[in-house]
């Protein structure tokens, strides 16, 4: 390979595994997992690892000054549900763990004195958020806002990684994890041509397939609790690899959640 493309394709990857992964969110067990050693994971030095993180936080205080002002959500942040002393949990995967989140975008809209927790970690399934019950039970939220289900789409095989009947009972048994208000947003969509050319899927034979997610979906759309439709923010806003989203895509998430909660 050509040493200026090697070099181009390894910013890259280093580039979306410090926005996607959460080191310390995958290993909670191990003591000692600080940003300094976290930058090591990622070949980087501290202020290398800081200087990313500063600015990735920056594009999400940019994103959250748009929905601040644009016609369609200006006056939502002040009819946000949230009291001083409240928090909320997040419960997800990729796309809330994102660094670029909806969640981090919203973090900036919120009132003074409502605390966020993102317990959410790329790849997870609703099996495995399940485990995160002791956190739940520890944080005694206010507020849940859960997006589960893309991965228990994920196909390596014929079958589903997780099965429909499966999931469905996962997502209700989180429900009852807490008393906490609670809130859905729908598993995002796949561009599933985007996944199926993408070279890293394509090895490792994974694929999605939209009517997998579709299912997952409209089973949270026919729960009693709130629910977010994330689709209409996130079609046409994916990245390379059909499945992750856009910082675009993040910042609709975010107004669709919005307008929800101003509704609450």
């Amino acid at each position: 390979m050509n040493p200026d493309r090697e070099t181009a394709a390894h910013e890259a990857l280093t580039a979306k595994l410090v926005r996607f992964q959460r080191p310390e969110r995958d290993l909670p067990y191990l003591t000692g997992l600080d940003e300094d050693r976290v930058a090591g994971l990622f070949g980087l030095t501290p202020p290398a690892y800081r200087d990313r993180l500063a600015a990735l936080d920056a594009q999400t205080r940019t994103a959250a000054a748009v929905l601040r002002d644009a016609p369609g959500t200006a006056g939502l942040p002040a009819r946000l549900p949230f009291a001083p002393g409240q928090r909320i949990v997040a419960l997800g995967e990729s796309t809330t763990a994102d660094r670029l989140s909806w969640l981090e975008i919203l973090r900036h809209l919120l009132p003074d004195g409502v605390a966020v927790t993102n317990l959410a970690v790329s790849g997870s399934t609703t099996t495995q958020a399940l485990a995160q019950a002791p956190a739940l039970t520890r944080l005694r939220p206010g507020w849940v806002l859960c997006l589960l289900g893309t991965n228990d789409a994920r196909r390596t095989g014929p079958a589903t990684l997780v099965s429909a009947s499966e999931t469905r009972r996962n997502l209700a048994a989180l429900r009852e994890l807490t008393d906490a208000r609670w809130v859905w947003l729908t598993p995002t969509p796949v561009d599933e041509k985007r996944v199926a050319s993408f070279e890293p899927f394509r090895r490792a034979g994974l694929t999605w397939a939209g009517k997998d997610v579709d299912a997952i979906t409209a089973y949270l759309l026919e729960r009693p609790e709130p629910a977010v439709d994330t689709r209409p923010a996130v079609t046409g806003r994916h990245l390379d690899d059909g499945v992750h989203i856009t910082l675009d895509g993040q910042r609709e998430i975010t107004a669709a959640v919005l307008r929800l909660l101003a509704e609450l």
